[in-house]
């Protein structure tokens, strides 16, 4: 019989290239959620407690940061980041879309409209 286990990635992510790939085709899938659990992903390659050191944020921390339930702060991510040797580049895109679409998940939530706020008569 055949055995299945659990496919992890961060034991793949063992050089700088393979590091710089995996985040570019997630930064290219426009997922905001991926690329955080991805970054959780590099953090753990490369050892959750010195990032942890490095950052002056607790270890415990980072993975609750990382996973698939929370929205860490910016300032959380940028440190984490540099921690981990990477840097974000802008630029401008060459072509121009008429029209920028959100990433499917935010497309298919269903916002609720505004509800009217309550006045009192004086």
């Amino acid at each position: 019989m055949t055995e299945i286990t659990n496919f992890d990635v961060s034991e793949y992510l063992d050089t700088d290239e393979k590091i710089a790939d995996y985040l570019t085709s997630i930064i290219e899938d426009n997922d905001w959620d991926l690329l955080l659990r991805a970054i959780g992903h590099i953090a753990k390659a490369k050892g959750m407690t010195q990032i942890a050191k490095t950052t002056g944020l607790g270890r415990e921390s980072l993975y609750k940061a990382f996973n698939s339930t929370t929205q860490p702060k910016f300032d959380t991510v940028m440190r984490v980041l540099a921690a981990l040797n990477i840097s974000l580049q802008l630029h401008p895109n060459e072509i121009v879309p008429d029209k920028i679409k959100a990433p499917a998940r935010i497309r298919a939530r269903k916002l609720k409209p505004k509800q009217a706020s309550r006045t009192v008569a004086a």
